[in-house]
């Protein structure tokens, strides 16, 4: 399963003509916004840096926290929009956000399959694959396929359990805390925290990327 990811014309990707039809619409509704004074480049520029500032960094900081203290972890799982708020995350868009834990008899598997409803808040973008067809449909149908499609393979005696996401609901995943790292702290602990995980397809990692 594949993997993803201003005035001036130095400020676009490339010139207007190299640019796809859809593309160029994008750009074309900005002008009207601009010319209209209904927004500002100065806005356009504001949104597109908050909307970059949401990446799984912001997961994998909760995660480790959970992983090292009982108590945030548990406020988290009871009231994680507020705990997001505290860490300086803006959750608010978010109606209903359930935290799931996996442990060694369950796991927790996030798909939507309707379309790709997802934490954006906490994770960013979704990957291309979490919107695919294949996915969606695949989730629901065989989750132990798709886990074994990312490397993982989880046991006959571990239950599964898919968690649809809608417009009103969205899921987080607490990986399981790889065995071996008591001695890390929060910092090192963030690095083995992916995004995947966080979905529920993968675990963490047992180690740092190089």
């Amino acid at each position: 399963m594949a993997h993803e990811h201003g005035p001036d014309e130095q400020h676009e990707p490339g010139p207007r003509h190299e640019l796809g039809h859809w593309a160029k619409r994008a750009y074309a509704m900005r002008d009207i916004l601009i010319a209209k004074g209904v927004m500002t480049e100065a806005d356009i520029r504001q949104h597109a840096e908050f909307t970059e500032s949401k990446t799984p960094a912001n997961g994998a900081r909760l995660v480790a926290l959970c992983w090292t203290d009982p108590e945030f972890k548990a406020r988290f799982m009871a009231d994680p929009k507020t705990v997001c708020a505290e860490m300086g995350i803006d959750a608010s868009t978010l109606n209903e956000f359930v935290i799931l834990e996996n442990t060694e008899r369950v796991r927790h598997m996030v798909v939507c399959t309707l379309c790709s409803c997802y934490p954006r808040p906490i994770l960013g973008r979704p990957p291309d694959w979490y919107k695919s067809f294949n996915y969606r449909k695949r989730a629901v149908n065989d989750p132990r396929w798709i886990m074994r499609e990312f490397g993982l393979e989880v046991r006959e005696d571990v239950e599964v359990r898919v968690h649809d996401s809608t417009a009103d609901m969205r899921y987080l995943v607490i990986p399981a805390r790889p065995a071996g790292t008591e001695d890390l702290g929060v910092e090192e602990l963030e690095k083995l925290v992916t995004r995947d995980s966080m979905i529920g397809v993968m675990d963490a990692l047992s180690a740092p990327p190089e």
